[in-house]
């Protein structure tokens, strides 16, 4: 009997509290350490735990005869932000952390929270699939802490087109393949924000946009928050 996945319970709160917690360790011990090698070093076991993660679920399904090929392309949003992140964290580049950022919260932070998963610890496809999204989260807040990097209003610009280009690639494969890449075709069958979404496709697509526009506005928001303070604090003094 496979075992079950049950949403907040203890292994999924147990994933979500060492997402919260990991990249403030980290965080921490660099700070603690000054050491730019120890940087790397955090880096480099980040890049190659969520590169590894990817080939071993790919090789654990074609093995297991689960999956046809059409359901082993690195198509959805979380792949997508699993090259970004480990690109950002490797360049230390500005505009790859902002695709990081919008992708990796807004999109792999909903997928933690609300998982479109059947199986429950310890079954390698609940350890697999957290290693994942838990694995971008980190890497991309483990930047902000230790970089100090944060987007900017032209990065939700920037951010946006290319999430258009991935719309517009995905669900081209999504017609070609018949898989709900991106979840493009279809609302997830678990529990979702999506779940609120019209059941009309073509209204489902335009509604989409808008969420993922409501996610990158409000991922900005304290930021924006933080400048106008800072603004208001030196126009009194």
């Amino acid at each position: 009997m496979e075992p079950e996945f049950r949403p907040y319970g203890l292994p999924h709160l147990t994933v979500i509290f060492l997402t919260i917690v990991l990249p403030f360790v980290l965080a921490a011990i660099v700070w603690r350490t000054k050491s730019r090698l120890l940087v790397k070093m955090i880096i480099g076991v980040l890049s190659a735990v969520l590169i590894l993660n990817y080939v071993a679920y790919l090789v654990f399904i074609r093995s297991h005869g689960i999956m046809d090929w059409r359901h082993m392309l690195p198509m959805q949003m979380c792949d997508w932000g699993m090259v970004v992140v480990i690109v950002a964290m490797w360049t230390g580049n500005q505009r790859w952390f902002e695709v990081a950022y919008f992708w990796g919260i807004g999109g792999t932070l909903q997928a933690v929270l609300t998982p479109d998963l059947r199986f429950g610890f310890p079954d390698w496809r609940f350890i697999s699939f957290f290693t994942s999204h838990c694995g971008i989260i980190i890497g991309v807040v483990f930047l902000m802490l230790t970089r100090r990097y944060r987007p900017y209003p032209m990065s939700i610009v920037r951010v946006w087109l290319w999430s258009e280009f991935y719309f517009v690639i995905t669900l081209l494969i999504d017609k070609l393949t018949d898989v709900n890449y991106g979840f493009l075709l279809h609302k997830p069958e678990a529990f979702s924000i999506l779940s609120f979404l019209s059941d009309s496709w073509p209204f489902y697509l335009l509604q989409l946009h808008g969420v993922a526009l409501l996610f990158f506005l409000g991922l900005y928001a304290p930021f924006a928050v933080v400048d106008l303070v800072r603004r208001n604090g030196a126009t009194i003094q």
